[in-house]
């Protein structure tokens, strides 16, 4: 690949930030269309799902599951050590990113009315979509319904948060690659040290 001339440097800084650009523009237009379908039962809905996600029912669920014998020991061991390094990830980058939750408003627009308690000033990527990815990914091979159920409870959780306002749908998809690679990791993990 050879380099851009010095005089084209310009012309493709200019075409990443219009990319840039065209990329936010499409993250508020999604937002905007998610947060029109409010409804008094899918808010409901989506309340639930965001709180299944929070870490002490994640802390609840590997209880239960340690409690089930072997199997389930080990399965609570990958989803202890997928969580925490989403958990660990997601918070490093939403420190490192500082993006504000659409509540308070993106680029001089007004803010989005959220639905539900924000649980920090950040919003990217998102803390509850990276831990509840980085769970369903640390539990593939440990039964096809157990990952199936996982992934499906992950996607509620992610969809649950753009709807109640709390993120933008670009900070779920970060937050669902923070934590499948971070559930991918814990199975290296977790299999290298008991392998």
């Amino acid at each position: 690949m050879t380099p851009l001339p010095l005089g084209d440097a310009p012309a493709a800084g200019a075409a990443a930030f219009a990319g840039w650009r065209r990329l936010l523009w499409l993250d508020l237009a999604l937002l905007a269309l998610v947060r029109s379908w409010e409804r008094q039962t899918a808010t409901r809905l989506m309340r639930a799902l965001t709180r299944l996600g929070d870490v002490s029912n994640w802390t609840l669920l590997a209880a239960v599951l340690a409690a089930t014998g072997a199997p389930g020991r080990l399965q609570a061991l990958l989803l202890v050590t997928g969580a925490g390094l989403g958990l660990a990830l997601s918070q490093v980058l939403k420190r490192s990113c500082c993006r504000p939750r659409p509540s308070e408003g993106l680029g001089g627009r007004p803010g989005v009315r959220a639905l539900a308690d924000d649980p920090d000033a950040f919003s990217f990527p998102s803390g509850h979509s990276a831990v509840a990815f980085a769970v369903a990914a640390a539990l593939v091979g440990q039964g096809e319904a157990l990952a199936a159920v996982a992934f499906t409870l992950a996607a509620g959780i992610g969809a649950s948060r753009v709807y109640l306002g709390a993120h933008y749908p670009l900070d779920v998809a970060a937050g669902a690659l923070v934590g499948a690679a971070s559930g991918w990791a814990a199975r290296w993990l977790v299999t290298g040290l008991l392998g």
